[in-house]
C-alpha cells in the first residue's frame, strides 16, 4: 500500500504492561524494563529472579522456532510438520506453560502471573503446550502498546485503507452458505439472497461453523472434526461498565487473581461448571486514552473466563448474577464504591458468541491450543481438497488472538502468492 501507520494510528507504549491483583491484596506490576521487572519479583522471592532470567531464555529459544519459523508458514501437508519435529522435541513443546514456568519460577503466585499467557488465547496453562510460552519474549522483543482510540479505530483505518486502494468492502452482510462445484468454491451467498461469486473464497469464520454449517449440505459434517476429538477453548462473559467517577490507581491492564487458580481452571475447561469464585481481566482504556469517557468518569471491561456452550449453564439467571458478583468483588478490593458509581453497563455470554460471532458452542476463541491440535493437526489454512477455499482464523493455523490471526493471514497470503506464480510460471 506504501503508506506508514504512524500516518493514521498512534500505538502508545503502557506501563505498567499488567498489573496483578492477588487474592492476599499482594499486587505484582509486570513492566517493560527488566530491572524494574526484577524489583518487583524481588518483593515476592529474590531467588526468582535467576529464574525469570531462566525463564526468558527458554522462551527466545521457543519464539526463535515457534514465531519466526512456524507462526506464518503453511503446514498444508504433514511432511512440513515432520520436518519441525525435532527442532519442537528439543524445546519441549509436550511440556505445559505451566510446566515450564513452574521449573524456573518458585513463588506460587509469580507462578500464577507468568503462565497466565495461554489464557489470553482460549487455553488453559496446565494443558497448552509450552510454544505458547513465547509470547514472553515476543512482549519483551515488541513491548505492549495501545492503539489510541481502540480497536475500533484501528479497524477504521484499515477499512480506510483499503477503500483509498479501491477495495470494496460491504459491511452487514450475513454469509449462509459457501457454493461448491466439484473440488471448487465458486462463491458465497447472503441471508438475503445475493450471490458473491469469487475465484477465491477466504474466510475469518471459525472453522468448524464453517463446515458443519455453511458448507453445501452434503459436504458439511464430513470437513470438519468431530467433537469427540476436538478439545475447544474456554468461554467469555464480558461485562462492559462506566463510572460516573475516575479510578486513577486502577492500572490499563489488570488480572485480578481469586482464590483458586489450577482448581478454578480445572472447573472452567474440565468440568466445564460455573463456580462460585472467578479470576478477571480488567481493561481500563481511559487510564491511557481520556477519549473513551468524559471528563472525570472512566469506561472498562472485564472479562472473566468460563465455561464454553458444552458446559450446562442457565446464562439468562447466571448472566445477570454473575454481573453483580463481579461488581461486588470489584468494589471490595480495588474499585471502592463501584456498585454506586456505575452508569451504564451491559454483558455477553457464550451464547452471544455463538449467534452473533458464530462460534462453536461459544467458544471464545474456537478451538484449544493444545499440542494435538498445532500446526498440521489444526484447521489448515487452505482446505485440503478445496485448493481454493482458506482460513485465516482464530481456529486455523497458528491460533488465536491478534497475533495468531495477522500470522494466519500472512500464510494465506503467502498460498495465494505461490500459487499466482505456479500458475503464470512467474
Amino acid at each position: 500500500f506504501d503508506e506508514r501507520r504512524e500516518d493514521h494510528l498512534e500505538f502508545r507504549p503502557l506501563d505498567p504492561w499488567y498489573r496483578f491483583h492477588f487474592d492476599d491484596g499482594q499486587q505484582f506490576d509486570y513492566r517493560p524494563g527488566i530491572e524494574d521487572t526484577n524489583d518487583e519479583i524481588a518483593r515476592f522471592d529474590k531467588g526468582d529472579i535467576k529464574g525469570y532470567a531462566r525463564l526468558l531464555k527458554t522462551s527466545k529459544a521457543i519464539f526463535e522456532v515457534g514465531f519466526e519459523k512456524l507462526a506464518d508458514k503453511p503446514f498444508t501437508r504433514f511432511g512440513s510438520m515432520l520436518a519441525q519435529i525435532p527442532a519442537l522435541l528439543r524445546l519441549r513443546s509436550y511440556r505445559t506453560v505451566a510446566g515450564l514456568v513452574n521449573s524456573h519460577i518458585k513463588h506460587p503466585l509469580l507462578r500464577q502471573a507468568f503462565s497466565i499467557h495461554p489464557l489470553l488465547v482460549g487455553g488453559n496453562p496446565f494443558t497448552t503446550t509450552s510454544i505458547y510460552a513465547l509470547i514472553h519474549y515476543l512482549e519483551r522483543q515488541w513491548g505492549v502498546f495501545f492503539c489510541m482510540g481502540g480497536t475500533g479505530k484501528l479497524v477504521a483505518e484499515l477499512h480506510n485503507l483499503l477503500h483509498r486502494a479501491g477495495v470494496n468492502v460491504e459491511l452487514g452482510v450475513d454469509i449462509e452458505q459457501i457454493e461448491q462445484q466439484g473440488q471448487l468454491v465458486t462463491g458465497a451467498v447472503a441471508t438475503d439472497g445475493r450471490r458473491f461469486t469469487a475465484r477465491r473464497v477466504i474466510c475469518n469464520g471459525d472453522p468448524p461453523t464453517v463446515y458443519r454449517q455453511m458448507m453445501p449440505q452434503e459436504r458439511r459434517r464430513k470437513k470438519a472434526l468431530p467433537d469427540s476429538l476436538t478439545q475447544y477453548s474456554m468461554g467469555l462473559y464480558v461485562l462492559f461498565f462506566g463510572t460516573r467517577r475516575s479510578y486513577e490507581d486502577v492500572a490499563h491492564h489488570t488480572i485480578w487473581m481469586g482464590p483458586r487458580y489450577r482448581e478454578l481452571l480445572a472447573d472452567i475447561f474440565d468440568r466445564k461448571i460455573l463456580a462460585d469464585d472467578f479470576s478477571l481481566y480488567l481493561h481500563r482504556p481511559t487510564a491511557t486514552d481520556k477519549s473513551f469517557a468524559p471528563d472525570g468518569c472512566d469506561s472498562f471491561y472485564v472479562l472473566c473466563p468460563v465455561p464454553n456452550l458444552l458446559g450446562d449453564v442457565d446464562w439468562d439467571v447466571e448472566g445477570p448474577a454473575l454481573r453483580d458478583r463481579i461488581v461486588a468483588a470489584l468494589g471490595r478490593t480495588i474499585m471502592p464504591d463501584l456498585e454506586k458509581t456505575i452508569t451504564e453497563d451491559f454483558w455477553m455470554t457464550p451464547e452471544d458468541f455463538l449467534n452473533d460471532y458464530r462460534s462453536m458452542h461459544g467458544a471464545g476463541f474456537s478451538i484449544a491450543p493444545l499440542f494435538i491440535q498445532s500446526a498440521w493437526f489444526r484447521y489448515h489454512n487452505r482446505d485440503p481438497h478445496i485448493s481454493n477455499l482458506y482460513f485465516a482464523a482464530a481456529g486455523a493455523h497458528p491460533g488465536a488472538g491478534m497475533p495468531g490471526v495477522l500470522c494466519s493471514a500472512k500464510v494465506v497470503e503467502r498460498l495465494i502468492e505461490e500459487e499466482e506464480r505456479a500458475h503464470t510460471g512467474g
